[in-house]
């Protein structure tokens, strides 16, 4: 009997409930709308959702894009929403493996800027590396800190370590 009642009252949810969960769900297909198409195309979603997305960002007129922000949280309510929020959570930077590799390509950078060797440890692990454009960033960026230049070097340097750790395997300092 007790099981019937917990059944009971979690099938039915309040009016609120269910308006707080649509809402969220049209926030986040707004977040969706809000990336760009390139993202949009590498993310794990359905056909339909993607296309509506897509659609949204082609859009100009304000009654157009309400009336599509209305169906993609329609689309997003027969969906689960729990893998396309972890999508979101990690482009965003907020899952804790985005976070440690963030931390992780960091200290690869101060390494790279501080020690010569650091180069051939991080070779090893990405042969795919192109060692001589590493070795120029890499130069690059200590005559900037030198001279207390904006570190540009120093972030193309970091986005190049990115770049090379999401094609290959996942550095580790």
């Amino acid at each position: 009997m007790e099981e019937h009642l917990e059944e009971h009252f979690e099938e039915h949810k309040s009016k609120s409930q269910r308006k707080r969960e649509v809402e969220s769900l049209q926030d986040m297909g707004a977040e969706l709308v809000a990336l760009s198409r390139d993202r949009i195309k590498k993310m794990d979603l359905p056909d339909a959702l993607r296309e509506a997305i897509l659609e949204a960002q082609r859009i100009t007129s304000n009654g157009a894009i309400r009336r599509q922000m209305q169906y993609i949280g329609k689309l997003m309510r027969s969906v689960d929403p729990e893998p396309i929020q972890a999508q979101l959570s990690a482009l965003k930077g907020e899952s804790d493996a985005a976070k440690a590799e963030f931390h992780a390509l960091e200290r690869w950078r101060a390494r790279l800027l501080e020690d010569d060797a650091a180069i051939t440890d991080w070779v090893a692990r990405h042969p795919e590396t192109d060692a001589q454009h590493l070795r120029q960033l890499i130069r690059n960026a200590r005559k900037e800190a030198e001279l207390g230049k904006p570190p540009k070097s120093s972030r193309e340097l970091f986005r190049v370590l990115r770049e090379i750790a999401e094609t290959g395997s996942k550095p580790s300092p």
